[in-house]
């Protein structure tokens, strides 16, 4: 998959569909990922890896369900949480930190109707709130639009709401006894519904945000406003991710301080809450535009915030547990560093921290997620942290199982069981057969070396989050990694770092691993060069289409989102040559396009214009890219919009899309004897030991005037080798292919007539080989 490139110096990294730039969210990661480790499909096949010193990289698409739970935790603001109002409707979070998504359902019959508040105005809509039973009956505000949306929140109604909780705060008893927190929940609904319906509601300007201010100050201001306890802190935790809503970071960087300095383990959940809701007052405040939210000023004026933040982790040491409050908040203080005055004050403080404690186990979230942040705001400089060998030191612990599958492919994986090894390697051995008999094979591209893969496996998302990024340094804003790296140069090793799918257990499935796999095969035998070389003009429709069909195809599995795609006729054919990565201001739409149209248009095409492909990809392997831009916009331009369209509508969008059509549709061999071949047949599944040789032959009657013998696919590496009427060896033959893989091809013009023999000679243990007789 690839959302987004991160490259390196002539390198070739594929990020697989996923997140801080494009899928930065984790919400665009095709069907097609969620690869199980053993699909019914042929076995028999051949893998080979992509990686390297200067790697390309495609980045992994993040599932949508890859940070779904309690049991995720962020390393960075990359991942975006959410923001201080629930997507919904409800706002108020659980302990976790996240929105608890109560619907207005679950509150409206203790709460009655709010058309009182929602039609009232001054002192009435006061009124209006003071006299609803319990904060949670503000809940359903925040699902307000259209007109009842800017009859509520429109901006005199907020500045209203916020003068009567200024005055009401000079008395406030440290308990929601005068309702004060119905009026802080008014103000949030307020700013979320105006920040998501600004159409409706309109502007807010500097009425209210004086008048806001002067309610916060008023509140935080009131002696009972710092009480630790449960009534306090039901009202106190709102008011703090009000804080947030009216994006006041900056003015009350003292309430931030004061709670980072007092905090301890023993505060009760109301206030424990507040804490986790200063999360996202000091997480918005570093990411905020210009500093418009005041926050990164604020820690200037008084640096002393930062040596309070490094004590609010030390002082609660014993919290550290992965999930924790003190883990989640403690780890933006790595956001200091991206303040150029505040560099020299933090550094020793991150330091200390991240040498402090383990950087495995309950621990590894503060240390690894504040290494990151050396990483992302202090580059180059990891020596001031005493972590240059960081990724050395855990690799051993967080990877421990090393298993080979053949010479040329490695799994390297956090928790795999023996079977799970076994699956994984048996899916795409087996998958690389399949993507031969689909593409053909020409063999690998001229001067590729990239003969070996590795693939490493995290257990989930929240582990590779942590640990991918110091052990291969890549961005982990994503579903995995595929790094190709320069397929040019010796010892180049390519590699696929992933994780499992862990919210698709009891099932075992490593995220993205046929598609990322097909991504390796596609640039060894149909890309020439690295990736940017191949990026040199549109080709992502083709890049990530094949993956997908190839994916979807081996697994036997119906892309059901590319045929509902299909039916809403979308795009022309035309149009698809044209796609490119970040095509679209909307993530979701550009994901939309690259993954499920690209999958529709590569289908198309090698159903409908087979012999067009084959120029195509001829071009591509031989890295002619203004060539193969050419015959898509020139020669093809829009003849097969209108087929395309019927294609659709036909074929697709009520079907499955019709099959993937074999590149050569070659009949398997039928002879008893596993050595003979037919004129034109396959045999599957060919191996031998190294230094030997399995065997063939075939009968060709008079008038022949060519034979082709191809091999493709399985592992490790078969020579071909012809010897006309005699047995072909090593040594005595009249023709050969001997590359580095399986992808061997021989074309004999004019044969004799009579029985010919043929070999593949194993220069390496070999298994899986396909091979084709083709008589013409």
């Amino acid at each position: 998959m690839h959302p987004f490139r991160i490259p390196k110096a002539g390198a070739r990294r594929l990020p697989a569909l996923g997140a801080a730039v494009f899928i930065a969210f984790g919400l665009f990661t095709p069907p097609s990922q969620a690869a199980t480790a053993v699909p019914t499909a042929p076995a028999g096949a051949k893998t080979r890896g992509t990686a390297a010193p200067a790697p390309r990289s495609i980045p992994v698409p993040r599932s949508p369900d890859a940070t779904r739970g309690s049991g995720r935790f962020r390393i960075s603001s990359q991942d975006s949480p959410a923001e201080s109002a629930p997507a919904a409707a409800p706002a108020k979070p659980d302990k976790t930190g996240k929105a608890d998504r109560q619907s207005s359902a679950a509150t409206g019959t203790a709460c009655g109707d709010l058309s009182g508040v929602i039609n009232a105005t001054g002192a009435a809509l006061v009124q209006q709130l003071t006299s609803l039973p319990q904060i949670t009956c503000t809940y359903p505000l925040f699902e307000l639009t259209g007109d009842n949306a800017r009859k509520a929140f429109r901006e005199p109604q907020m500045v209203t709401v916020a003068n009567a909780l200024r005055d009401a705060s000079a008395g406030y008893a440290g308990n929601n006894s005068a309702a004060i927190g119905q009026l802080v929940m008014f103000l949030r609904a307020g700013y979320y519904v105006q920040e998501n319906h600004t159409d409706a509601v309109g502007d807010y300007g500097t009425a209210l945000e004086g008048s806001a201010r002067g309610a916060l100050d008023a509140f935080f201001a009131s002696p009972h406003s710092k009480d630790v306890t449960d009534a306090n802190g039901e009202v106190f935790n709102e008011a703090v991710t009000l804080i947030d809503s009216s994006h006041s970071a900056g003015r009350y960087a003292g309430v931030v301080k004061w709670m980072l300095g007092r905090y301890d383990g023993t505060w009760p959940a109301q206030m424990d809450l507040a804490m986790q809701h200063a999360e996202w007052v000091v997480q918005n405040g570093f990411k905020a535009k210009d500093d418009a939210r005041g926050w990164r000023a604020a820690l200037k004026a008084d640096p002393s915030i930062l040596d309070t933040w490094a004590g609010f982790i030390t002082r609660n040491e014993a919290q550290l547990n992965r999930l924790d409050v003190v883990s989640n908040v403690g780890r933006y203080l790595g956001y200091a560093l991206d303040v150029p005055e505040l560099k020299d004050r933090v550094r020793p403080l991150l330091k200390d921290l991240i040498n402090r404690y383990p950087n495995t186990g309950p621990t590894a979230p503060i240390t690894m997620n504040l290494g990151w942040y050396t990483r992302q705001y202090d580059k180059g400089n990891c020596a001031a942290y005493a972590i240059c060998d960081l990724g050395a030191r855990v690799l051993p612990a967080v990877l421990p199982i090393q298993h080979t599958c053949t010479p040329g492919l490695k799994i390297r994986a956090q928790d795999m069981s023996p079977g799970q090894l076994s699956s994984t390697c048996t899916s795409l051995v087996g998958e690389d057969a399949y993507f031969h008999r689909i593409i053909g094979d020409k063999g690998p591209i001229p001067g590729d070396v990239n003969t070996d893969l590795e693939v490493v496996v995290f257990d989930d998302y929240s582990q590779y989050s942590l640990y991918a990024w110091a052990i291969y340094d890549i961005d982990v804003d994503n579903g995995g990694m595929y790094e190709e790296g320069n397929p040019a140069a010796a010892g180049n090793q390519a590699r696929f770092i992933a994780h499992e799918a862990d919210w698709l257990r009891p099932s075992f499935q490593i995220w993205n691993l046929n598609h990322e796999y097909t991504h390796y095969l596609d640039g060894r035998y149909d890309m020439a060069g690295d990736f940017e070389a191949g990026m040199t003009t549109p080709t992502v429709w083709w890049v990530e289409g094949i993956a997908e069909n190839i994916s979807y195809g081996y697994r036997g599995e119906r892309n059901a989102e590319a045929s509902a795609e299909a039916a809403k006729q979308t795009y022309k054919l035309s149009e698809l040559f044209d796609t490119v990565y970040g095509q679209d201001a909307d993530p979701a739409v550009t994901s939309n396009r690259v993954y499920r149209w690209g999958f529709l248009a590569v289908r198309y095409m090698l159903q409908a214009h087979r012999s067009d492909m084959e120029t195509l990809l001829a071009k591509y392997r031989a890295g002619d890219w203004n060539g193969a831009r050419t015959l898509l916009k020139q020669t093809i331009g829009t003849r097969y919009d209108a087929g395309f369209a019927t294609w659709l509508t036909t074929t697709c969008a009520t079907d499955s899309c019709g099959p993937l059509p074999d590149a050569l549709s070659i009949p398997l061999c039928t002879a008893a004897d596993p050595r003979q071949f037919d004129q034109n047949c396959r045999r599957e599944g060919l191996a031998a030991t190294a230094g030997n040789y399995s065997h063939h032959f075939v009968y060709l009657p008079a008038g022949v005037k060519q034979l082709t013998i191809t091999s493709s696919g399985g592992t490790g590496n078969a020579d071909l080798y012809y010897g006309g009427s005699d047995w072909a060896t090593t040594t005595a033959y009249r023709a050969k292919s001997a590359h580095a893989g399986n992808g061997e091809t021989l074309t004999i013009d004019n044969p004799p007539s009579g029985w010919v023999f043929f070999s593949l000679a194993a220069a390496q243990d070999f298994s899986g080989v396909s091979l084709s007789t083709q008589a013409r």
